[in-house]
């Protein structure tokens, strides 16, 4: 192993909480390989969760940060392509030059889905629009529990246009490969740790990355039926035993 691929929201905290032990396992990480922190959260922009682990206490830099909504702007830019974007208003600002006609960008708009808005996207989607999603992860954790993700709202799209999402951040093997590159390593040189059986384990599994399960998060005990990670511990502090 030369490099780590981390999730973020679930193994390194919950909430408003750090998980206990992971800025010491962080710091000892950052010591020995490269790694880069992946995140499917588009209700903020990538500078404010790189804000928040700073304030956390996490010694990490901007770069090593890769997020669904980051690979949204890098998507439509590369491509010259415009978009009606359902996200939070900071998401919207954030991709705010790239709104138009063309694309559908699904993002976890929070309190911005509405019946209007989703039935707007529908329409544009039926009419030929791409459609776009950062992600189609079910549910996350929060200080509340276990709360609504894009991915309810994406499904429904999908079911009723009858037309897949191309997603943008994790399970897409364009995403763990951009970050995989950004390291200069192969996937075989690297492990994916998260929370989330879906997007986390079994699609970089897929993508023929290694992975460890952590049992923070959103993760569940029908999750392993779901699939199998190459590891499973406790918490991201166990890590090191693993390494």
């Amino acid at each position: 192993m030369k490099g780590i691929l981390c999730d973020i929201g679930g193994v390194l905290y919950e909430g408003n909480k750090v998980i206990d032990g992971a800025i010491e396992t962080i710091d000892y990480l950052k010591s020995r390989y490269k790694i880069r922190f992946l995140s499917n959260s588009s209700r903020n922009t990538p500078e404010k969760i790189y804000e928040k682990l700073k304030n956390f206490g996490f010694n990490i830099e901007r770069k090593e940060i890769f997020t669904a909504l980051y690979a949204v702007k890098k998507y439509l830019i590369k491509h010259g392509k415009k978009a009606f974007i359902i996200a939070t208003d900071e998401a919207e600002e954030y991709l705010k030059e790239l709104k138009g006609e063309g694309s559908v960008v699904i993002a976890d708009a929070y309190k911005n889905f509405s019946y209007d808005n989703l039935n707007i996207a529908f329409r544009k989607i039926m009419d030929g629009a791409e459609f776009l999603a950062t992600n189609k992860n079910r549910y996350f954790k929060d200080n509340g529990g276990l709360s609504l993700d894009a991915g309810a709202f994406v499904n429904a799209l999908e079911y009723s246009s009858e037309i897949e999402a191309k997603i943008l951040g994790k399970p897409s093997c364009e995403f763990f490969n951009e970050a995989i590159d950004d390291m200069e390593l192969n996937k075989n040189e690297v492990i994916m740790i998260g929370d989330d059986i879906e997007s986390d384990i079994t699609g970089a599994k897929k993508c023929g990355i290694k992975t460890v399960l952590v049992k923070t998060g959103k993760f569940k005990k029908a999750d392993l039926k779901k699939a199998k990670p190459d590891f499973l511990i406790e918490s991201i502090k166990e890590i090191v035993s693993i390494l």
